[in-house]
């Protein structure tokens, strides 16, 4: 980012989208929480939407690297994985990249849906790919399908998030993470 106003512009749409989702920010909130002038954004940005295409991109390459940092390593595959699931989360916000599919606006738009699409399945790729390593060094049953398995655990955690934002308590999120994780437990060798 070239200035310090569009950078404040893109922190602004990355807090908002999370807060509100796309729909429900306007370009009046983030210019408000940017503390930036009426015009920055569009000498920044063509709009609104090319706005929210940066943050939405600096939020699924957070996550990514974040979510690639925790489930890389010299520790055991299934050891990995248990510490990508009980990691700490601000669970009643959501998820960042998952709450977007929630906004039909957003998802209605191909080059905003993109970044939301492209990360959800390059983490459930990743997850196969640790799955898979741990059925190959031993650690789970052969019988496991790491694709399948690996969308049933991003299945886990988005609906996990949904359960305890509906809730208001982040207990339904850890019940899901505890059930998921007992039945990893189940196919470990």
């Amino acid at each position: 980012m070239s200035t310090d106003t569009a950078r404040r512009l893109v922190e602004s749409m990355r807090d908002l989208l999370w807060e509100r989702g796309y729909t429900g920010t306007s370009p009046k909130a983030v210019l408000r929480r940017a503390g930036a002038g009426q015009g920055s954004m569009y000498h920044h940005f063509a709009g609104k939407a090319d706005l929210a295409r940066s943050a939405i991109g600096e939020n699924a390459q957070e996550m990514r690297a974040k979510a690639d940092a925790e489930l890389s390593g010299p520790a055991p595959a299934v050891e990995r994985l248990a510490a990508y699931l009980r990691r700490e989360r601000d669970v009643l916000r959501g998820c960042p990249i998952g709450g977007l599919t929630q906004d039909a606006e957003l998802m209605a738009d191909p080059q905003l849906r993109a970044p939301v699409t492209e990360t959800l399945a390059w983490l459930r790729s990743r997850l196969a790919e640790v799955l898979a390593e741990a059925v190959a060094a031993g650690e789970l049953a052969p019988s496991l399908d790491p694709g399948a398995t690996a969308a049933t655990l991003v299945a886990t955690l988005q609906g996990g998030y949904v359960l305890a934002r509906a809730a208001g308590s982040p207990e339904p999120f850890d019940q899901a993470v505890a059930g998921v994780l007992g039945l990893l437990s189940a196919v470990r060798i």
